[in-house]
């Protein structure tokens, strides 16, 4: 019988790297859906009012990986605005991670990096039940912040 305890051991192991994969395939599947349902109708949205203000956005989607926002102000002092939402690797959930960074004018280099998670107060499991909304609060809140700060900075 004790030889047949390690037959035991090893079918658990497999188990548990079968539960592995499933976790991050579903993670991956899921934020897919996340981005093609909540962030780019989100984007699109926004994008729209954006134009009114001659402000021109590109975006761009990695699947199973990352969602790019680029928001550009052509004649203004600040020259662009990063805002990406990206799966980390492995991930068993969508634990999702937020960095934004931006350019102050055309010769600047990349500043204002801030990494960090994606809407800290949501959960994993209530990230596919937000609405384009709360996305858009939270583009234009990042936005703001970095616009302001890039504006006011004395350099």
């Amino acid at each position: 019988m004790k030889e047949e305890k390690w037959h035991e051991e090893l079918g658990r192991y497999f188990q548990g790297l079968r539960i592995i994969e499933k976790s991050q395939e579903e993670a991956r599947e899921h934020f897919d859906q996340f981005c093609e349902f909540i962030v780019e109708p989100a984007v699109e949205a926004l994008e729209d009012e954006l134009k009114l203000h001659g402000i021109k956005i590109k975006y761009r989607r990695q699947k199973y990986s990352y969602f790019h926002l680029q928001v550009n102000f052509p004649g203004s002092k600040v020259d662009n605005f990063h805002y990406m939402i990206s799966l980390p690797k492995n991930s068993l959930d969508l634990t999702l991670t937020l960095k934004t960074s931006g350019r102050k004018d055309k010769k600047s280099p990349v500043s204002g990096e801030q990494e960090g998670p994606f809407l800290p107060g949501v959960k994993p499991e209530a990230i596919l039940k937000l609405g384009k909304e709360d996305v858009i609060i939270d583009i234009i809140s990042k936005l703001k912040e970095f616009n302001y700060s890039a504006r006011t900075s004395p350099d």
